[in-house]
């Protein structure tokens, strides 16, 4: 196994860390985050052959390509953070350039929320408003009866798979404390929605007339049931699926082929 040693930029990382954040410093998760980066900073160099090195305050402007065509370096912009009038830290670009020689560029340009047609949509974060799931009035703040938002739309391309778990709670929290709402009015933030048709088959008709390929929660137990069963033969916990229609076949399906299974155990 290759090892690799990681180093820090810790002049940038030191002075990123001197304009105070006080979301972050609210922030457990930052908070631990910040001390990891902070650990790694501080160990010597060990000799080893291969590197991580990780910078902080710069954003790629250009590529630039060598006489044949290919990747040769990368021209760099440093940053500075600003706090924006809500408090929150924007980089901005500076005068100062840098160029870094590179052999190989991976693009991650992250993700940012788009607007859907009659929902409302905050421009700005690139998020749908809400509280605690409900959608609100970007105007008003008043809650929407029966709009709920879930993931990254919900608040921003942040967070794991334990975040999500969180996040996703905490909508259907929301939600069955609006069915329990008294009648029709509203408590505090909350707001019951009755539907037109409150019969559940109506629901899921009007979501596969939008998308055929829908899969069901039944779909998706079939899913995890298929890729146990992938597992079992190599001790494994699962082995999951990675193609798109394949995930859709075994959704629609009863049970694992044997001929899945046969393909498991002759790998």
């Amino acid at each position: 196994m290759t090892r690799v040693l990681i180093v820090e930029d810790d002049v940038a990382m030191q002075r990123a860390l001197t304009i105070a954040d006080p979301k972050a410093e609210s922030n457990a998760t930052a908070r631990q985050n910040v001390a990891i980066l902070r650990d790694y900073s501080a160990r010597a160099p060990a000799g080893r052959r291969r590197q991580i090195r990780l910078r902080f305050l710069l954003s790629p402007l250009r590529l630039i390509a060598n006489e044949h065509g290919r990747i040769d370096s990368v021209e760099l912009v440093h940053n500075e953070l600003v706090a924006a009038p809500d408090g929150a830290l924007r980089a901005q670009p500076t005068a100062e350039r840098e160029t870094i020689p590179a052999g190989l560029v991976f693009r991650a340009i992250g993700y940012r929320g788009v607007p859907l047609p009659g929902v409302p949509f905050d421009h700005r974060h690139g998020v749908i408003p809400n509280d605690a799931g409900r959608v609100t009035d970007p105007e008003t703040g008043a809650v929407l009866p029966g709009e709920y938002v879930v993931g990254w739309i919900k608040r921003g391309p942040t967070g794991v798979i334990g975040t999500n778990k969180k996040d996703a709670q905490e909508t259907v929290d929301a939600i069955n404390a609006d069915l329990a709402a008294p009648g029709d009015g509203h408590a505090g933030n909350r707001a019951r929605h009755t539907p037109a048709a409150p019969d559940p088959e109506v629901v899921k008709d009007l979501f596969e007339s939008r998308q055929p390929d829908l899969v069901t929660y039944d779909g998706w137990l079939e899913i995890d049931r298929h890729e146990r069963a992938r597992g079992e033969p190599a001790g494994r916990p699962r082995v999951k699926l990675t193609r798109i229609d394949e995930m859709l076949r075994v959704a629609a399906s009863e049970s694992p082929s044997q001929e899945d299974l046969d393909e498991v155990r002759a790998r």
